[in-house]
C-alpha cells in the first residue's frame, strides 16, 4: 500500500483541522476497512478502549471486526483543539447489534500526523451508552453525514 500524501498537511489551521476531521467522519462512514486504512502511515500506532495495535494491515483487521458488530453506523467527529501536527476531536457515534439493541458511542481521539498528512498515532477512547430506537439522533442514509445534517452540537451532544 501507498503512503500518498493526504491533504491537508500540517501545521494544521482551523481550516485545515475542520477539514481534515470531516474527511475522517466521511471515510469512517464508508465503512470500508481499506479506504479507511490508507490514510493512517503504514506503521501508524493504535490505541483504541483497550486494544493497542500498529500498521494498516491490523488497522484493516480491527475495522472489519468493529463494523461487523456495530451495524447501521453512523459517526460524527467535531474539532476539539489542534496545534502544529495534532488534532483532538470529540465524536458520536450510533450503531445497534445484531440482536436490535441501539447505542450512542462518545469519545475523544487524539491524533498525530506525518508530514505526508497520514496520521501515524490515533489514540481513542470511547463509552458506550444503551439507547431505545426512539432516541436514535442520527438518520441520514448510510454513508457520509448530509452536509446540512446538525453536528455534535447542534444536537446537544
Amino acid at each position: 500500500m501507498t503512503d500518498t500524501p493526504r491533504p491537508p498537511l500540517p501545521p494544521f489551521t482551523a481550516e485545515t483541522a475542520n477539514t481534515k476531521a470531516r474527511s475522517a467522519e466521511d471515510a469512517w462512514n464508508t465503512r470500508d476497512p481499506v479506504r479507511v486504512a490508507l490514510a493512517y502511515t503504514s506503521d501508524s500506532v493504535w490505541r483504541n478502549r483497550s486494544e493497542f495495535f500498529q500498521g494498516r494491515a491490523a488497522i484493516e483487521a480491527f475495522l472489519t471486526r468493529k463494523w461487523a458488530k456495530e451495524l447501521d453506523y453512523r459517526l460524527i467527529k467535531e474539532v476539539w483543539a489542534f496545534g502544529g501536527n495534532h488534532i483532538a476531536v470529540r465524536f458520536a457515534y450510533e450503531w445497534h447489534d445484531d440482536s436490535g439493541n441501539w447505542f450512542r458511542s462518545y469519545g475523544n481521539e487524539n491524533w498525530e500526523f506525518a508530514d505526508n498528512g497520514l496520521m501515524q498515532r490515533r489514540h481513542a477512547s470511547i463509552n458506550d451508552l444503551p439507547i431505545a430506537a426512539s432516541e436514535r439522533k442520527f438518520h441520514w442514509p448510510l454513508g457520509p453525514r448530509p452536509v446540512d445534517h446538525p453536528g455534535l452540537g447542534d444536537l446537544g451532544l
